[in-house]
């Protein structure tokens, strides 16, 4: 018998799996996906974060990439979101791509029971919001480089 209020603490490693069957099975209407960015991370740290631009707005039919790390102390805290894709939202630092915590309340006010679903679903509602849906954005078609979270050097096209 457990006593009112208690609850119990998925560990980690459980949560994750539990993120990793969600996102390979696909979320809601296929405009937000997830997954690991390798098989072989037996840490499940490096992600990788698909959002299909909401339609009425300058990210209309845009594809944007972007990475997640989830260190030691994930889901108690944030992972650090950055988009490898160039946009330009309020809530993005534009040198890095990183999404800053503190212009970004899901990461700010951070839930353990909140996920990486949750943070791609709302950041592609923040892109509809007023201060963003109409934000001019960098041209498509260029290839941007940023450096990872381990250091390597990705490239990606937005096609």
């Amino acid at each position: 018998m457990g006593s009112e209020g208690s609850r119990v603490v998925v560990p980690r490693n459980f949560r994750l799996l539990e993120e990793l069957e969600r996102g390979e099975k696909g979320i809601g209407d296929g405009t937000v996906s997830y997954g690991m960015d390798d098989a072989d991370d037996i840490f499940m740290q490096s992600w990788t974060g698909t959002i299909i631009g909401p339609p009425n707005t300058v990210h209309e039919g845009r594809i944007y990439q972007l990475k997640l790390f989830c260190d030691k102390d994930y889901p108690d805290n944030p992972p650090s979101v950055r988009f490898q894709t160039r946009i330009n939202m309020t809530c993005v630092n534009q040198e890095t791509g990183v999404v800053e915590p503190i212009l970004f309340p899901m990461l700010a006010n951070w839930q353990r029971e909140y996920s990486m679903e949750d943070i791609l679903t709302q950041l592609k509602k923040e892109m509809m919001s007023p201060q963003n849906r109409k934000l001019a954005q960098p041209p498509e078609g260029n290839e941007e480089v940023r450096p990872d979270q381990k250091g390597l050097v990705l490239k990606c096209c937005i096609v």
